[in-house]
């Protein structure tokens, strides 16, 4: 996924995102430091200041969660309407960390490959959520099985509302494609144990409670907002989370 800001157009949440002049340049799966790193940093830091939280853990959560509900739910939904899971790579896929979802991410690829669980798990999970995930802990402290949970998340909210369109525009072959290919991969090691079955529920908590005026989402594992307990490290980092 390129993170060159000027691979679509500044203007956050405009409707009209565009290629824009820049080159395309790393990943912001990969955990690098330095100028490099800077899209995801701010990236947080935008997505702190909109939720008035203090805490990266909360804000690097939320961050991923976003972008791991864009990219599932673009895969998911072309294999099973489609036949066909989109060629992902970061080389193909622009992301500018300055502008609301879903306008934030452009394709510029062309290609596909077969629509099958484990071309979407090769494309999705290790192609970016992967090593996004590591990215988000090298510059702070936030839990691996958080982020695990956040992209089991992303893929069970893509298959509900995957079946939702399909139940309203007659497409019981998509739902069922759907269905199938996320039960695949929720079977596999990678995302095994992120959610209960069937009802899809998380097994972890994204920590949106923690944001002022947060509440639970509808898949979260608790029933009702636990005692918030003191405050995590800031948008300064530290140490990953264990």
């Amino acid at each position: 996924m390129s993170t060159d800001p000027h691979a679509m157009s500044a203007d956050p949440g405009g409707p009209d995102a565009g290629p824009g002049p820049g080159a395309p340049e790393s990943a912001p799966g990969a955990p690098e430091s330095g100028p490099r790193a800077a899209p995801l940093a701010r990236r947080v830091a935008l997505v702190a200041e909109r939720l008035g939280t203090p805490e990266y853990r909360v804000a690097a959560s939320i961050a991923q969660l976003g972008l791991a509900a864009r990219l599932w739910s673009v895969a998911l939904g072309a294999a099973a309407l489609h036949g066909a899971v989109p060629d992902l790579s970061p080389g193909t896929l622009h992301w500018d960390p300055a502008r609301s979802t879903p306008d934030e991410l452009w394709w510029s690829g062309t290609g596909a490959g077969p629509a099958t669980a484990p071309e979407l798990l090769r494309t999705v999970q290790h192609g970016h959520l992967e090593p996004l995930a590591a990215a988000f802990r090298a510059a702070g402290p936030v839990s691996p099985a958080l982020l695990r949970g956040n992209s089991g998340s992303a893929l069970g909210g893509a298959l509900r509302e995957l079946t939702r369109w399909a139940e309203r525009n007659g497409r019981p072959d998509a739902a069922r494609r759907a269905a199938a290919l996320a039960a695949e991969l929720l079977d596999h090691p990678d995302l095994a144990g992120t959610l209960q079955r069937p009802a899809l529920r998380r097994r972890t908590c994204c920590l949106y409670y923690r944001c002022p005026g947060g509440g639970l989402c509808g898949d979260c594992v608790f029933d009702a907002p636990p005692r918030r307990a003191a405050a995590g490290p800031g948008l300064a980092g530290g140490a990953s989370a264990p």
